[in-house]
């Protein structure tokens, strides 16, 4: 927890926030490997050098976030076209990902014909599965029906679900269907269903949750938290490696609590202001020759039994 965190109550202050941001970087490569997960950013010393790839019995997935189909503002008129640069990001990977998680907000406010642009351009991804959970905006003006057509094939009509994959066990839950004024939330049916998902598995099975808004408190005063987490975390503790990845807040943080690692992703739209850094979040304009370095994608790749899990970032920009 950051030295400025407001007063124990778990909130990442805003010096805080800034000391552990990582703005060079646009997504992460994260790697599985043991269960205990760990990260380096591209550009950065030695991860300059090609990303780690999966051997043996492991495996590589690549995390999306908040691709904004539909947004055309200052801040980036072009989102489509940002997404088809991290789609080529990913598609250009050594080790072809088992799958990619959408951490949510697919679509800007699920504008007319959005969602169907998004799966047309998300549908050239190389991998075998695409999962999507879904974010505020996804929901957005009746847009629930079109995501649960779209999405929902994979999440489930509800948004929430359950999968293995090479012993680790991945969640991926919903919490913009229930939000408490600005915060995100679970709901109970869905806590229900999260107590009952994690009964049977043993303490000792690496666990990864992905979700749209922040299950820690980033800064509540925006939003950037979901508010009845705590019951989630409290089911969660007991299991040696947990890695929770989200989205919405465009931009990525980390944060290690325990046996809890926590990491947000960068946008593939646009950026949003540092926690606490401006009077309100929002798209935020760059300079265009810096855009690309604050947009991008997460790679993780999944090694058991040799390490922690890796999360390297790939930005948009190419590293120099």
């Amino acid at each position: 927890m950051s030295k400025d965190d407001d007063k124990g109550t778990g909130q990442v202050g805003r010096r805080g926030a800034l000391e552990c941001m990582a703005w060079a970087a646009g997504g992460l490569v994260w790697t599985v490997t043991g269960g205990i997960p760990s990260s380096r950013l591209l550009g950065v010393g030695e991860a300059r050098a090609a990303p780690i790839q999966a051997t043996g019995a492991g495996f590589s997935f690549v995390q999306m976030s908040d691709s904004h189909v539909g947004f055309n503002k200052e801040a980036n008129p072009d989102v489509t076209g940002t997404l088809r640069e991290a789609i080529a990001k990913v598609n250009a990977l050594k080790e072809r990902p088992a799958f990619v998680l959408h951490t949510g907000d697919v679509t800007h406010l699920s504008q007319p014909g959005s969602h169907e642009i998004a799966a047309d351009v998300l549908g050239t991804l190389k991998t075998d599965r695409l999962l999507a959970v879904p974010g505020e905006h996804d929901l957005a003006n009746d847009g629930y029906a079109r995501w649960k057509d779209l999405w929902g094939r994979q999440t489930g009509a509800k948004g929430w679900v359950s999968f293995d994959q090479a012993g680790v066990h991945f969640v991926g839950l919903n919490n913009v269907s229930e939000r408490s004024g600005k915060l995100g939330a679970l709901g109970g049916e869905q806590l229900e269903w999260l107590e009952k998902d994690l009964a049977g598995l043993s303490a000792s099975t690496p666990i990864v949750v992905f979700a749209h808004v922040p299950l820690w408190s980033v800064y509540p005063e925006w939003g950037w938290a979901t508010g009845d987490s705590e019951r989630a975390m409290t089911l969660l503790k007991r299991f040696g490696s947990v890695t929770v990845l989200n989205g919405h807040i465009h931009q990525t943080l980390q944060k290690i609590e325990g046996n809890v690692a926590f990491h947000t992703a960068a946008s593939t739209a646009f950026p949003q202001p540092a926690p606490g850094s401006a009077p309100a979040p929002g798209p935020m304009v760059v300079p265009a020759d810096r855009l690309k370095q604050v947009l991008g994608v997460t790679q993780v790749n999944f090694v058991p039994n040799k390490g922690p899990l890796a999360i390297v970032d790939h930005p948009l920009a190419s590293s120099t």
